[in-house]
């Protein structure tokens, strides 16, 4: 029981922190790269106090329910958006010698299940709030989602099938370097069908202002909407740390194995550095744009990856 509860509250402590430092990074590599010089000064050296005046702000906006509101379901909804990563973060190893939260058998159906419960919160944010361009942004989002579900979970099966496992832990035991070459087409579309999922730019019509306002998140003030956002960050956790173990090798590298659990946080920030540098680079995909992309460039992408792993597979054996 002593086991379980700290393993449960690491988890939480990590859950709690490392979308901070992401959405902190963000602040920061956005103001570099784009000559933004507000998110530099607040607070003296290099901006340290811009994330706090953000949550201070936050906390200080007036909570709005709309009168039309079914109000149980719209303040509920944040929760149901932001609870399914932590329990993703659960099931993701770490390190060797069960550094996980929670050795899962089948954790890779685990985590790509649980994962998907996301896009009920954002359905339930945008039908609850009363708004027809909310109804409209959570539409849109539940369309976006499901069309990049089937790509990200081609991708992940082809690992399974490399691996012969579809617990992470076993995925992580079985990783050979010379993976990393022929994954690499499963990694370009399960880390892109992530995105998508996160509704990270440009993959991000369903919350653009110009489209719609905010999509389904257009009713909300104050600390809920804090939630929303702070479920995106701890999405880009949950799709970089996923990445990481799934097709970069997660804790191996050139460090010991008692240290691996280092490799895999320096994996895992490099790739939601990867996340914020795209969303400063690209520009925002029209709807018709972003659907065909998942169903005519990703999902083939992802059966060719699936057929190139069961040649080798048998190849090798």
């Amino acid at each position: 029981m002593l086991d379980t509860l700290l393993r449960c509250a690491a988890t939480l402590v990590v859950f709690l922190a490392f979308p901070l430092i992401i959405g902190q990074t963000e602040h920061k590599v956005m103001a570099h790269m784009q000559g933004r010089l507000g998110p530099m000064y607040a607070g003296g050296f290099h901006g340290w106090a811009q994330l706090v005046a953000d949550g201070v702000k936050f906390a200080q906006k007036e909570d709005i329910v709309p009168a039309g509101a079914d109000r149980r379901i719209f303040q509920v909804a944040p929760a149901v958006s932001l609870l399914p990563y932590l329990f993703v973060l659960l099931a993701i190893p770490v390190g060797p010698d069960g550094f996980v939260g929670q050795a899962v058998d089948a954790g890779l159906f685990f985590v790509l299940a649980v994962m998907g419960i996301g896009v009920i919160g954002k359905l339930m944010a945008g039908w609850a709030s009363a708004n027809k361009f909310s109804l409209l942004g959570g539409l849109r989002t539940a369309a976006q989602l499901m069309s990049y579900e089937l790509p990200m979970v081609l991708a992940a099966a082809s690992v399974a099938m490399a691996a012969g496992t579809l617990s992470l832990p076993g995925i992580m035991d079985a990783w050979q370097w010379y993976w990393l070459p022929w994954q690499l087409i499963g990694a370009f579309v399960f880390f892109t069908a992530g995105l998508a999922e996160l509704q990270r730019p440009p993959f991000d019509m369903p919350v653009a202002d110009s489209e719609i306002i905010f999509g389904a998140y257009t009713e909300y003030t104050g600390l809920r909407f804090a939630f929303f956002l702070l479920s995106e960050y701890a999405g880009i956790l949950v799709v970089s740390g996923l990445t990481a173990v799934l097709f970069l090798g997660g804790w191996h590298g050139p460090l010991p194995d008692q240290l691996g659990w280092l490799w895999t946080i320096l994996k895992t920030f490099a790739l939601a550095f990867v996340v914020i540098w795209l969303r400063v680079t690209y520009p925002r995909l029209r709807e018709d744009q972003l659907m065909k992309f998942a169903w005519t460039v990703l999902i083939p992408l992802a059966l060719v990856q699936l057929a190139l792993t069961g040649v080798i597979k048998v190849a090798i054996s």
